[in-house]
């Protein structure tokens, strides 16, 4: 776990998404939990040193960001579209999945999905102690992507909207809205970007890096597009496997990965929206 802040920690070795808490007068603030339930356990353990959590805050609805949530008692908050898409969740499934990733999880026979009990669509601000967390919906690596800034910590968890110098996972983008949204974080009067996956980072400028790689992506399949290319063959020729280490020990699936990329980008091609 890495002290970012005197109040702000972040676990960034964890197989899956970032999740960090911060330290109030009043509690703990989550943002987002571990995927793996034996990290779940022991991250439990390693913040009841720093107090009791609160609130838990997801900040998108892909499952290496909620599947931990039943394992901690705190009010869930997200944006209506990341609770619509955790209440979908095959329950059946997803346990299934956590057996075959995670050998060493506890027994699963009661484990129930933590869907968020509030929501909001904007923005909102939630108050604890004598801290202020903004939360605002920045669409982009999903279209209900959310980002959590603490202005009394100049910190800002942005999900998986940075993904910072690892691969960026395009399976559900909005790619356009994506760019926006960068520019939005950019703005915010902040220091310290916490990714949702990566190496917490330090420097503003690799937003613009971030932004551009996004924007190679899309000229690439737009270009696939324009001439011509099925889906299959833009695929096997669209590839940036060497820009960027997969992170997580991921790295058999990066071409997988680049596969998938292609096929998100070349649908909103061909429906005009890219």
């Amino acid at each position: 776990m890495q002290k970012i802040t005197d109040n702000v920690y972040a676990e960034t070795a964890y197989r899956g998404c970032n999740p960090g808490f911060v330290i109030t007068s009043d509690g703990l603030v989550m943002i987002d939990t571990p995927q793996m339930p034996s990290d779940a356990l022991k991250y439990r353990d390693e913040m009841a040193a720093f107090g009791q959590p609160k609130f838990l805050i997801n900040t998108e609805p892909h499952g290496d960001h909620f599947i931990g949530n039943y394992f901690f008692d705190a009010l869930r908050v997200a944006h209506e579209g990341t609770r619509a898409a955790i209440a979908r969740t095959d329950l059946s499934q997803l346990k299934e999945r956590v057996k075959v990733m995670d050998p060493a999880a506890p027994n699963l026979d009661d484990y129930t999905v933590g869907v968020p009990t509030v929501t909001f669509t904007g923005s909102m601000k939630i108050y604890l102690g004598e801290h202020e967390f903004e939360l605002l919906h920045l669409p982009g690596h999903t279209a209900s992507e959310t980002a959590v800034f603490i202005p009394r910590e100049r910190v800002v968890f942005t999900g998986d909207n940075i993904f910072h110098q690892v691969q960026t996972f395009l399976q559900e983008a909005v790619p356009l809205q994506w760019l926006e949204s960068l520019e939005t974080l950019k703005k915010l009067d902040a220091d310290i970007y916490i990714p949702g996956h990566g190496e917490v980072c330090f420097d503003k400028a690799y937003l613009d890096e971030q932004a551009a790689f996004i924007r190679e992506w899309i000229d690439a399949v737009r270009d696939a597009v324009n001439k011509g290319w099925a889906l299959e063959e833009a695929q096997e020729k669209i590839s940036f496997v060497d820009r960027y280490p997969m992170g997580g020990s991921m790295e058999s699936f990066a071409r997988e990965l680049q596969k998938i990329n292609v096929a998100r980008l070349y649908g909103l091609a061909k429906a005009g929206q890219l």
